[in-house]
């Protein structure tokens, strides 16, 4: 095949429609980064294919988490252009042979069929007017019941803007600080006495001491490994409008430790989910609680207030790290909080168990296990955790 020159021909159309499948995928591109890539092209040529697409990856990937899809639709684009044909029919949503081969990411497969559907012949012209039965009932009712690791990029971007929407009352507790009121179990010394001067000493009433009903504050501990990629977006996203009122701290783990209370300051979602994404320097990376929990004792102990947080931890139990360290650094959070809440992805599966040894540890130490893999298990959430806080 005979690519040309990097700034006309059929290369510079390649790179550019390469762009655009990128684009499509979720990566944030414009026109300014697709001509940097030309450049880089024209000046790196199209000798060695690794090279080629270093160069790219470096002049159109921004985020760590969109490598994985860089690298996928690199390969399924710079192919001969029969083997490219074929894997695209393949990818289209009737084809029976999509299931062979290595299971691709649901942004990779959209951005192919949409490249396919624009090179189809076939193809109805622009000009005819075609009905649009997008979001209709039974769109609806599945998105509410799809599990976000199985969402195009389309469909993710609309099940994220829901999530945000999705309310999270949690329940409010008794607290030390007392107000007057007419029940209560101790008597309002105070009052009762300014009450007794106004009718010579006699006191008519007994005002009384009730105390006041206050939030319980949130530890969020976020898991950002490569396994949790699509969970931890969404959930970022929907704690942090969920959550905007309450008393929270909020860090992610991978490997490490990555505080975000600064990011989930800000009012906007797309503004934190960036701040964020600057942050994380592990993401898509392994899993190591443990580790990360000794960060948080550490640096970070003193954000457990009182044995009154309630610690919201969601990850798959996938832990790579000592058992021996989870285990003893679990139970020190334990110790420092009222109740500790794992909210697990994995549970969409009927006969899940918490076989894996870093599961078995979290289920061994946690109060209570709750899904958070769809729309309606987030809409669920605040009802499942209501009935937990209040067994204790």
């Amino acid at each position: 095949m005979r690519l040309g020159d990097a700034r006309s021909g059929k290369l510079s159309e390649n790179i550019t429609g390469f762009s655009r499948a990128l684009r499509r995928a979720g990566l944030p591109l414009d026109s300014s980064r697709i001509s940097l890539a030309l450049e880089a092209t024209q000046l790196i040529g199209v000798a060695r294919k690794d090279d080629l697409a270093a160069a790219l990856r470096a002049c159109l990937v921004s985020r760590p988490e969109d490598l994985g899809v860089f690298d996928e639709l690199f390969a399924a684009f710079f192919k001969d252009p029969e083997l490219t044909r074929q894997l695209l029919s393949q990818l289209l949503p009737k084809a029976p042979a999509a299931t062979q081969g290595l299971p691709r990411k649901p942004r990779v497969q959209e951005a192919l069929a949409a490249k396919n559907k624009q090179n189809d012949p076939f193809k109805p012209k622009e000009d005819d007017i075609q009905w649009d039965a997008a979001m209709t009932a039974s769109d609806q009712v599945r998105l509410q019941h799809a599990d976000f690791q199985s969402l195009s990029a389309s469909e993710f971007s609309l099940v994220e803007r829901l999530a945000r929407k999705i309310a999270l009352p949690l329940p409010r507790i008794l607290g030390r600080r007392t107000r007057s009121g007419r029940r209560g179990e101790r008597i309002h010394a105070a009052q009762t006495l300014r009450l007794a001067a106004q009718f010579d000493g006699d006191a008519l009433t007994l005002p009384r001491l009730q105390r006041q009903k206050q939030v319980l504050p949130l530890l969020i501990l976020v898991d950002i490994s490569g396994s949790m990629e699509r969970y931890a977006r969404l959930l970022l996203a929907f704690l942090h409008q969920a959550t905007h009122n309450h008393p929270r701290h909020v860090f992610a783990f991978g490997t490490g430790l990555t505080d975000l209370n600064q990011p989930f300051k800000l009012s906007d979602p797309d503004e934190m989910l960036a701040q964020a994404n600057v942050r994380i320097q592990d993401f898509a990376g392994g899993t190591q609680l443990g580790q990360s929990l000794a960060q948080l004792r550490i640096h970070h102990a003193k954000k457990l207030t009182g044995r009154r947080s309630v610690v919201l931890l969601i990850s798959d139990g996938l832990d790579t790290g000592l058992a021996q360290t989870l285990d003893s650094e679990l139970a020190w959070l334990k110790r420092h909080s009222r109740q500790v809440l794992w909210l697990n992805p994995l549970l969409r599966f009927d006969a899940y168990a918490p076989l894996a040894t870093g599961a078995a540890v979290l289920h061994r130490h946690v109060d209570g296990m709750l899904a958070i893999h769809n729309l309606s298990r987030l809409e669920e959430l605040a009802s499942a955790m209501t009935k937990l806080l209040q067994k204790k």
